[in-house]
């Protein structure tokens, strides 16, 4: 599963060939959670309200680059990475 962002100790990924609806999974501290790109977790959990938090801004900030990449990875293509928080 490509790694496309890394931000704060949050690891974004995206599976080739994913099923719907879009969605992204994040790791933080071990923990892991699936996030659509509205920020709602749809499953999991990481443990850490500030994480979700970020997360969530991560994904309305990059909402566009996500749907592409989401595209891309639904066609076995090559997933761009995407910039973090600062």
């Amino acid at each position: 599963m490509p790694e496309i962002c890394r931000f704060f100790g949050i690891i974004i990924r995206m599976f080739y060939g994913e099923h719907n609806p879009p969605h992204l999974h994040a790791e933080y501290q071990g923990k892991k959670a699936v996030f659509d790109f509205c920020g709602n977790m749809l499953k999991g959990n990481l443990n850490s309200r500030t994480a979700v938090k970020l997360v969530r801004e991560w994904i309305d900030i990059h909402f566009k680059e996500l749907e592409q990449a989401w595209t891309a990875a639904r066609q076995y293509q090559k997933i761009k990475k995407i910039d973090p928080l600062d």
